[in-house]
């Protein structure tokens, strides 16, 4: 009441009462009960503000700048504690979401064992050679992926990719789609003897692949990524178990539906060139046919490739054929990308939904 009085009374006047207003709003908080009230009526956030208008405007023996300093250091040590909490939140949320996946995973290989897995291998187990030039083929496919990988992040790193995004998009994809072709072609074609020329088109092949992905990793968040291959590693890894521990060529009579099925996932991933904006539940559905679908339709290729290559393992033992695990890799390759892009595409509907 005192301090409204003396505003109405003049500047001067006020100017005369400051020290003792000083005074008794300091005898006023240094009470105990005025700590009390305050501890348990105040917010962190309000005392700060009060704390530093407080020594900014009554303490009249204060340094006002070292006070101001200090009142920022305490600041930014409290910001610094409270950020702390939610990255170690992320950090847990991210484990649990590996945990979930592998769990998932897992399911579905014990899942897929049993149900497709009925009739097993009649000779007794996988003999040495078909297991060794499986393992080959594995390798192979591990290191062309290898490559597309660090190729596709070279693209990312020199702004390849954003060259190729400013240019004509049906350039882009007509040539690159020539140029996947011609390697892989080329690629097939060369003996396995020879292996200089093999390798460097069988190279320039996954170069090609790694120009299509890079411009969706460009735009992924690395733990999308990292999980989108931890997926599709799990995902492959059950489904070729299942087909290298099925009966012989149990699996070889799908190939054609498989095709039939890739033609119509192909056609799906054309449809919004085709099909008016407007028209959202039919582009709903072609997007589900292009994800899951292809999901579906690629396993059912790595079922499929593994077979095969059990397949030709025999032929090639008996001298039929040629032992060529580069061949056979270029297939679980395309596998590995068409299943990988679409986790990815997955993975990244989900996250926008949360947002």
């Amino acid at each position: 009441m005192s301090f409204t009085i003396t505003i109405r009374q003049g500047p001067a006047r006020m100017a005369s009462r400051l020290p003792q207003l000083a005074k008794s709003v300091q005898r006023a908080s240094n009470s105990p009960a005025t700590a009390i009230r305050a501890f348990h009526q105040s917010s962190p956030k309000n005392t700060f503000f009060t704390s530093r208008t407080t020594s900014l405007g009554f303490r009249a023996n204060a340094k006002p700048t070292s006070n101001l300093v200090s009142r920022l250091a305490g600041a930014s040590r409290t910001y610094y504690q409270e950020a702390a909490p939610p990255q170690a939140a992320n950090q847990t949320s991210l484990l649990r979401k590996l945990l979930v996946g592998g769990a998932i995973f897992g399911g579905t290989l014990v899942a897929i064992n049993v149900v497709f897995n009925r009739e097993t291998r009649e000779d007794g187990g996988m003999p040495l050679f078909e297991r060794s030039y499986l393992n080959n083929t594995f390798l192979h496919t591990g290191l062309g992926i290898g490559i597309i990988a660090l190729t596709a992040r070279q693209m990312i790193q020199t702004g390849f990719v954003y060259r190729i995004m400013v240019t004509n998009p049906w350039v882009v994809a007509i040539g690159g789609l020539g140029l996947s072709f011609a390697t892989m072609l080329g690629t097939r074609a060369i003996d396995a003897d020879n292996y200089v020329p093999k390798y460097a088109l069988w190279t320039a092949f996954n170069a090609t692949q790694a120009a299509f992905v890079a411009p969706l990793l460009a735009f992924a968040p690395g733990a999308l990524i990292a999980r989108a291959g931890l997926y599709t590693v799990a995902m492959m890894g059950a489904i070729s178990f299942v087909g290298a521990t099925a009966k012989q060529e149990k699996y070889l009579y799908i190939g054609g539906p498989l095709l039939a099925g890739a033609a119509l996932v192909a056609v799906s991933g054309l449809a919004p060139l085709v099909i008016p904006a407007t028209a959202m539940r039919t582009l709903a559905l072609t997007e589900s046919i292009w994800l899951y679908g292809g999901l579906a339709v690629f396993g059912g290729f790595t079922l499929y490739d593994v077979q095969k290559i059990l397949y030709r393992a025999r032929l090639a033992e008996r001298g039929i054929i040629k032992r060529d695990p580069v061949n056979e890799s270029i297939s679980l390759e395309l596998d590995f990308l068409n299943i990988f892009i679409r986790m990815l595409q997955i993975l990244m509907m989900q996250q926008n939904r949360r947002k």
